[in-house]
């Protein structure tokens, strides 16, 4: 397992950031986004803490990953849930902890922080290693589905 330091990400990451999401939606949905679409969504995101914040994992010098938290209030539960969302994790750096070490620290602040009740992701059907590193870090499927319903922009 290599060494991952895991640190908050910063408005200078945001061409970091956004050349992950452009290759995650590439990778996972075969959808070629806009990387201006992609630079505004980031951009804005840092610009307004209430929407989520993001972490970067680093090795060795090198970002090695990242990913963006928002959070979701359960009135059934009364409290928060963190949704990990924008997971990416360049292929060099698969199957080395990256990913685990991002989640313990998601883990981690969310105990720290108090009224956080849950973790929750959503991960494409067909990704099967990514099913299988999160529940190695403890999570499970729930028996829902994801519907949206998507407007033009």
């Amino acid at each position: 397992m290599t060494e991952v330091h895991i640190r908050d990400a910063v408005a200078d990451d945001c061409e970091t950031i956004a050349g992950f999401q452009e290759a995650m939606a590439l990778e996972t949905e075969g959808k070629p986004l806009g990387a201006t679409l992609i630079r505004d969504g980031v951009s804005n995101a840092f610009a307004d803490p209430d929407k989520g914040f993001y972490l970067l994992a680093e090795t060795d010098g090198t970002v090695a990953g990242s990913l963006f938290v928002t959070k979701e209030w359960s009135d059934w539960r009364d409290g928060w849930f963190w949704w990990i969302q924008s997971v990416f994790v360049p292929t060099q750096f698969r199957r080395r902890g990256v990913y685990r070490a991002l989640h313990q620290e998601v883990r981690a602040r969310a105990k720290a922080k108090g009224g956080v009740i849950g973790i929750r992701l959503y991960v494409e059907r067909e990704n099967d290693r990514a099913q299988e590193t999160y529940r190695t870090v403890g999570m499970s499927a729930t028996p829902y589905l994801l519907f949206e319903e998507e407007f033009d922009r």
